[in-house]
């Protein structure tokens, strides 16, 4: 029968054999959004599938439209055991500019910062084959140890970083096979290097462009300026009303199915002390905006919000011309919360646009597409377990913490699958995923790997 103990014993026994498995796989160069590179997620792909048949598993790289899907399955010792789907992917960004890496990106390799602390750098090393691997190690240590306490179905994608186009299509063909108790997530972060962290919440989206046009062409604003309308100025005014002055957003029925924080979670976040002034002054400034009756991190993690995120219209080429604008643009994102419909907040934010028009004034939109938020509730029976199993291997309890953005593919097993998920992950802030000089804590890889050999226990017992 399964062991923890001698799990983790395997573990910390097969550190450097390891480190070593992770560092061939950073080897690929899996660059999933430069044809140029195809052939090299391939091997990735086929690498991983080899791999994991060694391990014992019953893997294969399917292939899609795109890159390759790799999917690996594995029974449990005990028939009863509940079904888990691990999700991971193996693809990475492109490591330009190149020169400004300290190292070379496909070249893994460990740097001590200081005695005790090591880092693994690399392309891929945070995000996010150091986390798959941390999923792959914990299983190799129990297949070893007793068989493994979950029935685990593995699905390591090859073009999460390239939009993840062939993966809707893959899991509605192969839903059967891969409906699972539980999803596992491990492309989240902790909360420092010592404490973990649950994300149990991820904020839902809603894009929207919007166009408002007047005259059928541009005008000399001395001919027209006065009697002519100004579209920039209607556009200003649409987008002046969306907030009142406490920061909250004035479309009717927009805080429709937003909940409030549990207190006994709202007081967890307050006692993390997250320093807004050191958050705000990272970037340059130093007052808080929006809901003023919410601290920065649950404006972040918990609140919805309204925001324009480009605007344009006339003349903004250098210097300057006396134009009156025939039209007005504006791009637009809600980040919504709980039980916020997203279909319902853009046909509010429409109708608000529209009765601000005056004559002579029409407004088009085009969408950019909304999903909605996830929730896994606080107090759930996973959630709980993984608590437990977190506690036992940082000796802290973790925190149970939400995103302020989003994450796509949690949505899409949601909707294809109907599986909730899971969100443990072991990266940091300052890993510099998706830039030059990636790394990974070494910690991280290491007690990431017990974790999930600890949280696997946990949900089997």
């Amino acid at each position: 029968m399964p062991s923890l103990e001698k799990a983790l014993a395997a573990l910390d026994a097969d550190r450097q054999g390891a480190l070593d498995r992770l560092f061939d796989l950073l080897r690929f160069k899996s660059i999933s959004t430069d044809p140029a590179f195809k052939d090299d997620v391939a091997r990735a792909a086929d690498w991983l599938a080899s791999h994991l048949n060694a391990m014992g598993f019953e893997a294969s790289a399917r292939k899609t439209a795109g890159h390759p899907i790799v999917v690996a399955k594995a029974k449990a010792a005990r028939a009863d055991a509940p079904h888990v789907l691990f999700y991971g992917h193996y693809d990475v960004q492109p490591v330009d500019p190149l020169e400004l890496w300290e190292t070379d990106p496909f070249a893994p390799s460990l740097k001590e910062v200081e005695p005790g602390w090591s880092q693994i750098l690399g392309r891929g090393a945070g995000d996010d084959k150091g986390q798959l691997m941390t999923f792959v190690e914990a299983c190799r240590a129990y297949k070893a140890n007793g068989g493994l306490p979950c029935h685990v179905t593995l699905l390591f994608e090859g073009e999460e970083e390239s939009g993840s186009s062939s993966l809707p299509e893959f899991l509605a063909a192969n839903a059967k096979e891969l409906k699972a108790d539980l999803m596992l997530v491990c492309d989240t972060n902790m909360w420092d290097r010592q404490t973990p962290l649950i994300t149990c919440m991820l904020r839902g989206l809603a894009l929207e462009e919007v166009t408002i046009k007047a005259a059928r062409r541009d005008l000399h604003s001395g001919m027209f300026g006065g009697p002519a309308v100004n579209p920039i100025h209607v556009l200003s005014q649409v987008i002046a009303g969306l907030r009142d002055a406490e920061g909250r957003v004035t479309l009717p029925d927009f805080y429709e199915g937003v909940p409030e924080l549990p207190q006994e979670i709202r007081a967890q976040w307050a006692a993390l002390k997250f320093d807004e002034a050191e958050f705000l002054g990272d970037v340059g400034l130093k007052t808080p905006a929006g809901e003023v009756a919410y601290s920065a991190l649950e404006q972040i993690w918990a609140r919805p919000t309204c925001d324009v995120n480009g605007i344009w219209g006339g003349y903004t080429a250098p210097g300057s011309k006396t134009v009156l604008p025939a039209e007005a643009h504006a791009k637009f994102s809600f980040r919504l919360v709980g039980k916020q419909n997203p279909q319902q907040i853009l046909e509010s934010f429409r109708a608000y646009v529209k009765s601000c028009l005056p004559d002579d004034c029409e407004a088009e939109f085009l969408n950019h597409g909304s999903s909605p938020a996830i929730t896994l509730p606080f107090q759930s029976e996973a959630i709980q377990r993984a608590s437990r199993a977190l506690q036992a291997e940082w000796g802290k309890p973790p925190v149970l913490a939400a995103s302020g953005g989003s994450i796509p593919i949690v949505g899409i097993f949601k909707r294809e699958l109907k599986m909730d998920s899971l969100m443990v992950g072991f990266g940091l802030d300052d890993d510099r995923i998706h830039s030059p000089n990636e790394k990974y804590e070494l910690s991280s890889f290491q007690k990431g790997a017990r974790s999930w050999a600890r949280i696997l226990d946990a949900l089997a017992n």
